[in-house]
């Protein structure tokens, strides 16, 4: 079939298996294919594609649930949606969440991914407290910080290259509300909303969304929010009706225009200075989800999303040059986000550390790479570097200069068998 990332470029024919139990993957590790492992295929570019896909959509059972320590033990293919809909009634919520609840537990591992409270609470590993893989040669391993380390740190945010994650238990939080108290605040310059996010560094969540094709005085102004979980209240799930995005729309519809417009009414959609209101918390950390199928909005030809991180000493510095860039060459992407994130953590490929991070959407056509490459040095300048689950076409160079623990976790699969067994388009193009 064809098959591409939640970015839809690149799209390749592969052979897609799933599995239901262990005996089944068994039987397709016997065969002499590489295999990638996938979820629901929301990481944007190439990290779980190969000419040979298992996939873990028929593999999500929860196994066990401690209701005193809030620890969930499940298959690799559960969904956070499924999680949130199960245990978010029984006062139970993720610990870290990325922007969409359409992940499996498996793929948030392989990612590491982290959310708008990665200041306080750092990444997806950081609740989760034991992983069991199989291995190249068929074995299962359990691993965690303290039992079989080696394999933990080189699983989390190994983008599926050291076996197959059959189940991981996490630790979910207590929560009395479906509801975040947030407050919405305009920042009308870089300036400001960086000032914003160190004057509110207490906040459990913050993040900010950019018009990056702001100019001038107003560049990078910004809609800057935070929020809490709410102290009492309902604990349902959210019932609202998604919206869809049915076919692809006409490439043309996207462009520095629309994108300018659409920029400005979403900016002044807060009439004020700020704004306090309740939200659901699916409208709080999944806003995309509300439309199905986003990603049509791009045409046929897809996206690039570009996610990177700039240290934060010099992260002023270095965003302010990446968005004169972007809104000198009128590249406008209307999703474009602003996180502050905490320490870096032991993980060997792990994306955050201390800094500013902006993740932007790019539609695809015949100059983006080279405006993309352009980024690249940029971020390189300043010693940032890109996030492995929104790239389709970083160069092994940048990531080998960008990704210090990268000859560990190659010599690490070279020793386990991994290196011959698992790959991706991208662990072949970054040299992994």
């Amino acid at each position: 079939m064809n098959i591409s990332g939640w970015g839809r470029y690149p799209a390749i024919d592969a052979d897609l298996y799933s599995f239901e139990s262990e005996k089944e993957i068994l039987a397709h590790m016997g065969a002499s294919h590489e295999y990638a492992a996938r979820g629901l295929g929301r990481s944007y570019g190439d990290s779980s594609l190969a000419r040979h896909i298992l996939t873990s959509s028929r593999y999500r059972s929860f196994l066990h649930f401690d209701g005193q320590a809030g620890i969930l033990t499940c298959e690799s293919g559960a969904s956070l949606e499924e999680i949130i809909d199960c245990f978010l009634p029984r006062g139970w919520f993720l610990a870290i969440t990325p922007g969409t609840k359409y992940v499996t537990v498996g793929g948030a591992i392989a990612c590491d991914v982290h959310g708008k409270n990665h200041h306080h609470d750092g990444c997806f590993s950081e609740c989760v407290e034991s992983i069991k893989v199989m291995l190249a040669n068929g074995e299962i391993a359990s691993c965690s910080k303290d039992q079989n380390e080696e394999l933990f740190y080189a699983t989390c945010g190994g983008m599926g290259l050291t076996g197959i994650i059959l189940e991981a238990s996490i630790q979910l939080i207590p929560v009395k509300s479906a509801y975040i108290d947030q407050t919405t605040i305009k920042a009308e310059s870089l300036a400001e909303v960086f000032d914003l996010f160190e004057e509110h560094i207490d906040s459990k969540y913050s993040v900010a969304w950019l018009d990056c094709l702001a100019t001038g005085e107003h560049l990078g102004r910004s809609l800057f929010m935070k929020g809490g979980h709410r102290i009492d209240g309902r604990l349902e799930p959210d019932k609202k009706k998604y919206m869809s995005v049915p076919v692809d729309m006409p490439g043309f519809t996207l462009n520095q225009y629309s994108v300018k417009l659409f920029n400005l009414l979403y900016y002044n959609r807060i009439m004020g200075k700020s704004k306090e209101d309740v939200v659901h918390l699916n409208g709080f950390f999944y806003p995309l989800d509300n439309v199905l199928h986003w990603n049509r909005m791009y045409g046929k030809k897809g996206f690039a999303q570009y996610q990177c991180v700039i240290p934060k000493e010099v992260g002023k510095d270095g965003m302010t040059r990446l968005l004169k860039y972007i809104s000198d060459n009128k590249r406008g992407s209307f999703l474009s986000v602003l996180k502050l994130l905490g320490k870096k953590n032991r993980n060997w490929l792990s994306f955050p550390v201390e800094g500013y991070t902006l993740a932007l959407d790019f539609k695809m056509d015949d100059t983006l790479l080279n405006f993309m490459n352009e980024l690249d040095s940029i971020v390189s300048d300043y010693d940032g570097r890109i996030y492995l689950a929104k790239d389709s076409r970083m160069s092994a160079g940048f990531f080998k200069q960008s990704y210090p623990m990268l000859e560990k976790f190659r010599s690490y699969r070279s020793e386990t068998g991994a290196a011959e067994k698992f790959n991706s388009l991208q662990s072949r193009r970054l040299g992994l």
